[in-house]
Parts: C-alpha cells; sequence; structure tokens
C-alpha cells in the first residue's frame, strides 16, 4: 500500500511539473518569441500566454509546441509558428464585441487565440477530419463562443456576415471576392497572397467608406489555400 501510494504522488507531483514547464515555456515563447519581435498589442500577449499550444498539436510534438517554427497537424497542413499566430493576430487589431471569422481552421489554435479577446468567432476548415477534430479540443478547452464549420472557405459565411475581422490562414493566389464582400464597413482582413511554393505577401486589408485599402507588411509561406471540387 506503502508503495502504491508513493507511485501516486509521484504521478500528481510529475504531472504538476509539466504543466509547470508548459507555463514557463508559454512565457518564454512571448517574451523571447513575440514581444522581442516587436509584437506590443497588449490582447494578443494575454491570448498567447493563456493558450495552451501543446493541446493543439499531435501527441508526438508536443515537447516542441512552444518553439518558433510551424509543426505539421496532418492531412498536409500545419499549426503556423507562434510568432505569425500573434502578428496576424495583432495586425487584426480584435476587441471584444468583435465577430471575427477565420479561414482555415487546422488545429484550432488560431481561433482559440481569438476566442481569448472577442466575443465570437467562426472558422471554417475544408478538410473534414481536421474540422472535427479541432471542433473537439475546442469545446473540451471550453471554447464554446468558437463555431467550426466544414466546407469551403473561399465562400465565406454569407449567412453570419458581416464580420469585424477575417482572417485567414492558407495562401491564395488572390483575394476571394466574396470574403471583401463580407467584411464589415470599418472591418479589418489579413491574409497570405500569393502562388504556391513561392513567397507570399501577408496583406493587412481595410474597408474604409466602401473602398478597399491593401497594406503589404512581410513575405510569408504559407500552405497553399484549398478549394472544394464544385
Amino acid at each position: 500500500m506503502k508503495q502504491l501510494f508513493i507511485l501516486f504522488l509521484f504521478c500528481v507531483l510529475s504531472s504538476g511539473g509539466y504543466a509547470q514547464s508548459y507555463r514557463e515555456r508559454r512565457e518564454a515563447m512571448v517574451s523571447r518569441q513575440i514581444e522581442a519581435r516587436g509584437i506590443t498589442h497588449q490582447p494578443t500577449l494575454e491570448a498567447m500566454r493563456k493558450v495552451e499550444r501543446h493541446l493543439f498539436v499531435p501527441s508526438g510534438y508536443r515537447e516542441d509546441a512552444y518553439r518558433d517554427t510551424p509543426l505539421p497537424i496532418g492531412r498536409g497542413q500545419t499549426i503556423s509558428q507562434p510568432y505569425m499566430v500573434a502578428l496576424m493576430t495583432s495586425l487584426l487589431a480584435p476587441q471584444g464585441d468583435d465577430r471575427i471569422l477565420e479561414i482555415g481552421t487546422g488545429s484550432g489554435y488560431q481561433a482559440a487565440v481569438l476566442a481569448e479577446i472577442v466575443r465570437e468567432v467562426y472558422t471554417i476548415e475544408i478538410v473534414p477530419e481536421l474540422g472535427e477534430s479541432a471542433r473537439e479540443t475546442l469545446a473540451g478547452l471550453g471554447y464554446h463562443q468558437v463555431t467550426v464549420v466544414v466546407g469551403d472557405g473561399y465562400r465565406g459565411l454569407p449567412e453570419k456576415a458581416p464580420f469585424d475581422g477575417i482572417i485567414v490562414t492558407a495562401a491564395p493566389e488572390t483575394i476571394p471576392p466574396p470574403l471583401l464582400a463580407q467584411l464589415k464597413e470599418g472591418g479589418r482582413m489579413v491574409i497570405p497572397v500569393g502562388p504556391p511554393g513561392a513567397v507570399q505577401s501577408l496583406l493587412l486589408i481595410e474597408k474604409k467608406n466602401g473602398k478597399i485599402r491593401k497594406t503589404r507588411k512581410e513575405h510569408v509561406r504559407f500552405v497553399p489555400f484549398t478549394r472544394s471540387a464544385d
């Protein structure tokens, strides 16, 4: 009995140690990878400190979850590097009452970061297996303000438009017109644009007085924007 108790105590302490280690890694991630590279948007920084990135990657990659690198999540898709998630979120500049549309759910990590800041997040994933997995992960972690839709993100989500912000985590060759139409007046869209397999441009799109303003922010590399066959 004594040996069993010791084993139980060891397991409890070990799990607590791992949790503490992940918290420390998140703090280091934010300070060394994000703040050190000029991200100052406080809601973004606070969200990145809260969301447990290691729970959004396959178990075999959890020890790498807080490194400044994208990681594979299956089906040829990746979870973006932490800095890129923070950069895109800060460019979107989301606020508490915003309704945000995300195209490319992936693992659900970006949606979780947004959900720490805003009232509603709608996220579209074209790969059914990834969409279902992200839905389970987000629900299990209590992100009930996130709605995961399996479908073609090119069409957006007109029944829930307009959106205060739209964030796209895969690169189309041109900006999808339906997404521009679903962006609210005064809203922002952050989207990588360019040919697959090449360097793309991360654009900030702003809609003001019915006009579209585009600002190129960084050169990036994202997975291609996938469309449905029909």
